[in-house]
This record gives C-alpha cells, sequence and structure tokens, in this order.
C-alpha cells in the first residue's frame, strides 16, 4: 500500500461519499462500503462481496483501511481492557473498555498527551505531542468493538457508549473530533444514541459553543473547583475562560443538547477541593446560573508527580450529601481498571513531552498544598 492511498476510516458517511464520487461511484456504494468497514469490521476490499468487482479493484489501488497498531493490551480483575496503541513517531495513546450489566462503554483518546496540564491528571503531567486524526480517533473504536466480539463471542453489538475522556482535551482537535463523532452516530456504522456518546472538556468556550451547532451529544465539563481562583490552580485553562463565562457557555449549549442536564465531573482532592464549604459554594454557583446539571465525583488516582492525594471516602460522602440535599443529581464514581492503570486520569500512554511539562512542573511554585501525607483509603468507584 502506497502513502497516497487514502485510510477510509477518515471519513464520515458524507466524505466517504465524496470520495467514490471522485472514483465515479454513486453514493449507496459508499453506504455499502461503510457498513462492511464499520459494522462488520472488514478492511480487506476482496471480502466486501456485494461491492461490484470494479469498484473493489479501484479501491485496492487508491484505498485501505488502517488500523492502529496495538502495542500492549491488559485486563482487569473487574474486567476493565486498556489498549495501548502506536500512533507513530514514538507517540501512543490509550482507549478504555468498561463493562457495565446494562452497558458497555469505550473511553476514547484524542490527543496524544494533553496541553491542557491539570494537576491532577497524570496525561497532563506528560505534556502534549500532537492531535490524533479523524482516523486514529475512529480506530479505537472500530477496533475495540471487532475485538470484543470475537472475545466474548458476540455477534451483536457490544459497545454501547463513547466517552471522549481518555488522552487529551476533545474540542482542541475539532477539526478532527466532529467527522469522528459523525460517524459513531451513523447508522449505518455504530449507530450510537447522541445521549450515549459524551464529550468531556476541561472548558474551551468557543467550542462548546460550535459544538452545539455542529454534532451535539451529551456534554460533561471537567469543573473539579467552585471559584476561580481554586480552578486557576487546578485547571489552566480557567485562566482563559472563567466559571462564569464556562457556565453562561454550559447553558446555551443546554439548548441543543441531546440530554436535559450538563455533567459536571469533580475530582475529590484531600484537603484542596473537598471542604463542606466548598460544596457549599458549587450550590450556590449552579443554583446562581440556574444550570440543569448533574455532579460525578471522581476519587482521584494518585501519581507521584501530582503531589496530590485521594480525599477520604467518608468526605467524599458528606461533599456529596450536601450536594444532595440541595437537590442536585449527585454520584460518586467507582473506580474501575486502577490496577492497570486504567482509571481517571491515569492514562498517559507513551507519549514525548514536546512542552517539558515535567519540567515547567518541578519548577512551578504550588500554591495550594494538601495535607500532610497520609495512608489513602481504598474507594470503590467508574
Amino acid at each position: 500500500m502506497t502513502m497516497t492511498t487514502a485510510n477510509l476510516l477518515e471519513f464520515d458517511l458524507d466524505g466517504l461519499a465524496a470520495f467514490c464520487e471522485k472514483l465515479g461511484e454513486k453514493r449507496f456504494r459508499a453506504t455499502q462500503l461503510f457498513r462492511w468497514i464499520h459494522q462488520r469490521g472488514v478492511a480487506d476490499f476482496a471480502q466486501m462481496t456485494d461491492l461490484a468487482k470494479s469498484l473493489r479493484d479501484k479501491l485496492a489501488t487508491t484505498a485501505h483501511v488502517a488500523p492502529l497498531p496495538v502495542v500492549s493490551r491488559h485486563e482487569s480483575v473487574d474486567g476493565t481492557i486498556k489498549w495501548l496503541f502506536d500512533v507513530g513517531d514514538g507517540n501512543a495513546v490509550e482507549a478504555v473498555f468498561i463493562p457495565e450489566d446494562d452497558r458497555g462503554t469505550l473511553c476514547v483518546s484524542s490527543q496524544a498527551g494533553c496541553a491542557v496540564g491539570c494537576r491532577f491528571c497524570s496525561t497532563g503531567h506528560q505534556g502534549f505531542s500532537r492531535n490524533l486524526t479523524t482516523g486514529e480517533i475512529v480506530a479505537q473504536l472500530w477496533f475495540a468493538e471487532h475485538f470484543l466480539r470475537k472475545h466474548l463471542a458476540r455477534t451483536e453489538r457490544v459497545i454501547s457508549n463513547v466517552v471522549m475522556m481518555g488522552m487529551g482535551e476533545p474540542l482542541q482537535n475539532y477539526s478532527a473530533l466532529v467527522p469522528a463523532l459523525r460517524t459513531m452516530l451513523d447508522d449505518n456504522a455504530y449507530g450510537l444514541s447522541r445521549r450515549r456518546v459524551t464529550v468531556s472538556t476541561s472548558g474551551v468556550v468557543p467550542m462548546i459553543d460550535r459544538l452545539g451547532g455542529d454534532c451535539p451529544v451529551a456534554l460533561a465539563v471537567s469543573l473539579h473547583a467552585p471559584n476561580d481562583a481554586l480552578r486557576d490552580d487546578l485547571v489552566p485553562l480557567n485562566r482563559k475562560y472563567p466559571i462564569a463565562e464556562l457556565l453562561e457557555a454550559c447553558q446555551r449549549y443546554l439548548e441543543h443538547a441531546p440530554r436535559d442536564f450538563i455533567t459536571f465531573e469533580y475530582c475529590m482532592l484531600d484537603g484542596v477541593n473537598d471542604r463542606p464549604e466548598h460544596a457549599q459554594q458549587l450550590v450556590d454557583l449552579v443554583r446562581g446560573q440556574g444550570i440543569s446539571c448533574k455532579f460525578n465525583l471522581i476519587p482521584f488516582n494518585p501519581f507521584p508527580a501530582s503531589g496530590l492525594l485521594r480525599s477520604p471516602q467518608a468526605r467524599v460522602l458528606a461533599f456529596a450529601k450536601v450536594l444532595s440535599e440541595a437537590g442536585i443529581v449527585t454520584t460518586v464514581r467507582k473506580t474501575r481498571g486502577d490496577d492497570i492503570d486504567a482509571a481517571c486520569g491515569q492514562l498517559a500512554g507513551d507519549v514525548k513531552d514536546r512542552t517539558r511539562a515535567s519540567e515547567r512542573m518541578a519548577q512551578r511554585r504550588i500554591v495550594i498544598h494538601p495535607r500532610p501525607a497520609r495512608a489513602a483509603p481504598d474507594a470503590q468507584e467508574p
């Protein structure tokens, strides 16, 4: 296969139809081809038996389907599976499958590394290498879905939910993200519901507005603090898009969203953002904005470079009680796959640190300190 052939995983259905048109083929051929690739997981054009031989011959010289090479696969005792995919030039990304009784969720990466640099995220401490292409984003779902069907001896769809919560900030890779989302949603591909595809963002306000117009799916916002002073330290992007602007964008998004609420992710950090007064500030914040939301409290998964500890379970539950008693739907996420470093904030892969984030982090003066080190109690949650 030459470097000039097109990787068909890069195209949503409209893009594939345009490619087929250049080959002198009608749109229905693109639909057939789309189904072979995504619904059946076939990469060999010779096996696509209902395509005209003339089209198969054209495809053999102009196109290919490029899966990502799998570097490693790890399976947790709880059934979680983590794959490390090679994306070239020394970079790798991770995807995680989380099985539950009523759904199968795939956590997908959008970048090799991340430029946002949240203090509590292992990926952010590794720095940023590059954006993934649409094909590299889709390839994670393509591989995982068809691997799992064979692995679990299933013929029907295994992955019912996709969360763009892997490595990277999805809305900083917008042009590649949207065609990937459209492929996930297309009934000729994976047929996922808009309610079951979630984009998680640290708060890229202009792109939240664009997503609402272009491809509204469920939205999760990494909030992690009830005020700008604290969020500036935990989520540096807040200095550009402070909380008030972020919540206004969330309110606008609800006009288009498939769900009638925004999910706020909140990583519980011992002695940093987990006090009762922080919970009450959150109540006042969302009430003042009048925003329909739910909170997802996430036990922190410690890693040495962070200098942070997990909040004790009792404090997490007390925090949740303040929110719940104020009428805000609140869940405490179970940690899944932490024995294989597949839990929230642990995805790091093998990325090149082109931003020298580790060096800058070592030099940085920490302005908010956790409490003195002590054994952090185990907590169970996603």
